[in-house]
């Protein structure tokens, strides 16, 4: 029964990722192509935590709780997405050597939502007393958390779903004065004081888009039992280029501001999130280390800059196909990989992607190829399928961690979702595509990543 449980709740899910061995000795996975139009029950299975977890959805999708009146076309996310891997990469190309990314609980369901606007998880919290729900889009990649606040006229605020929260309605409500520390710790993200004296701030993404307005505090309510006092965010009176209706961010990177420093007394600078495989499916957003410590999962070293601390990373040193490595030379990850839930598309060295392409066509010899679409050049043509048999891929990182990707973190639609960096001395990056059904655990405080698969 041990060995059928599994395979029964992956079948939950609207993609069925089956290993299965070939006669060439490669082993490989179905993947279904028919997504399903209603939103299953959550199979969700966090690690138990002595923190708080809230639900994570895709923000498109039916188990979205903000219903966008229109998605974005394949080609655009791909688009947003580029931008944003040449906004990360630029940060650290900006402080390059040889130490590019160095070495250093609370559950909320998650929802896939999409630079800014590739940003594809929102989880629904609740900001001020009494509390007004919000659904925000969660980000490893930011550290300044914001709401659009009253007054926002339209433009220059975008439509949302959920009431605009009103900060004078709340008893709770705060904004910093301009000499306040918390005003001071914004740095760059400063802009300034208003005409009342209160600290401004501003986030600029890296697909050009931006937010400002006050920067303030408030209650965060995560659960009916799970309540952060004097949570600092964003009040936004005004942005550029954000067109989605979702009605914030919430930042997860490793910088002052971010929602996991905040809560590291209450918490433990420690979270972890499952992204889910489909967005007719749910996953979580956890506070706190898991309470049986790291046991469960496969671990690496988390890797950080001390020049650009908002972002964590680990180090590659193989690749996996149809359950055989590479053979890569470590020294080709020599940059990192930064481990981002809001890039799409996993970035590799070129040598690294060129050997993965090619191992992957060997293994897809039965279906005719494709022609590349806008970033992704290994596609395939699937016309007439329901269902397809696709190698096996795996990331090895150091100290051994095998990361064997669901079938749903392998191919974005018809194409292998992966690219190539512009050189082996770029920094890659781990998008979320490949982390979808693993819990990730990011113990910030013992510098620790963490994959634990079938998690959601």
């Amino acid at each position: 029964m041990a060995s059928v449980l599994p395979l029964l709740l992956l079948l939950l899910c609207s993609y069925q990722s089956l290993v299965a061995h070939a006669g060439d000795g490669q082993s490989y996975k179905v993947l279904s192509l028919n997504p399903k139009a209603v939103c299953s029950e959550p199979n969700a299975i966090p690690s138990s935590s002595g923190g708080t977890t809230v639900r994570l959805n895709h923000r498109h999708g039916p188990c979205s709780p903000v219903q966008s009146e229109k998605k974005m076309t394949d080609e655009e996310l791909l688009r947003r997405d580029q931008l944003r891997a040449d906004h990360i990469q630029r940060k650290f190309s900006k402080n390059a050597g040889a130490d590019d990314v160095q070495q250093s609980k609370v559950t909320v369901p998650t929802t896939l939502g999409s630079s800014l606007n590739t940003l594809q998880y929102v989880i629904s919290v609740g900001i001020g007393s009494p509390v007004v729900t919000q659904t925000m889009t969660i980000d490893t990649g930011s550290d300044v958390s914001w709401v659009q606040c009253k007054p926002c006229p339209n433009p220059p605020c975008h439509a949302q779903t959920d009431s605009l929260f009103d900060p004078t309605a709340s008893s709770t409500y705060a904004s910093f004065s301009c000499s306040a520390a918390e005003c001071t710790q914004l740095e760059e993200q400063g802009n300034g004081c208003n005409s009342n004296s209160q600290c401004q701030y501003i986030v600029v993404y890296g697909d050009g888009s931006s937010t400002n307005g006050t920067y303030s505090s408030d209650t965060l309510t995560l659960s009916d039992s799970d309540v952060v006092k004097n949570f600092q965010f964003g009040c936004s009176h005004a942005e550029s280029g954000l067109n989605d209706q979702t009605d914030g961010l919430m930042g997860l990177g490793g910088g002052a501001q971010s929602l996991v420093s905040q809560t590291a007394a209450t918490y433990g600078k420690s979270f972890s999130y499952c992204l889910p495989p489909t967005t007719d499916s749910s996953g979580f957003l956890t506070l706190g280390a898991p309470s049986g410590g790291s046991s469960a999962f496969v671990t690496t070293q988390m890797l950080r800059s001390k020049q650009v601390p908002t972002f964590y990373g680990a180090t590659l040193q193989d690749i996996a196909v149809g359950g055989k490595q590479l053979g890569l030379s470590p020294s080709v990850f020599s940059a990192g990989s930064v481990v981002d839930s809001g890039t799409i598309i996993t970035r590799l060295p070129p040598t690294a992607y060129s050997a993965l392409s090619s191992a992957f066509k060997d293994g897809m010899k039965q279906y005719p190829p494709a022609q590349p679409r806008s970033i992704l050049d290994t596609c395939f043509d699937f016309t007439n399928q329901d269902e397809i048999s696709i190698p096996t891929v795996a990331l090895v990182f150091s100290g051994g961690a095998v990361v064997d990707l669901d079938a749903n973190g392998i191919m974005f639609g018809s194409c292998l979702a992966f690219a190539a960096t512009d050189d082996d001395g770029t920094t890659g990056i781990m998008g979320n595509v490949q982390q979808r059904t693993f819990e990730v655990m990011y113990d910030v405080g013992s510098s620790v990543l963490g994959f634990r698969s079938g998690a959601c």
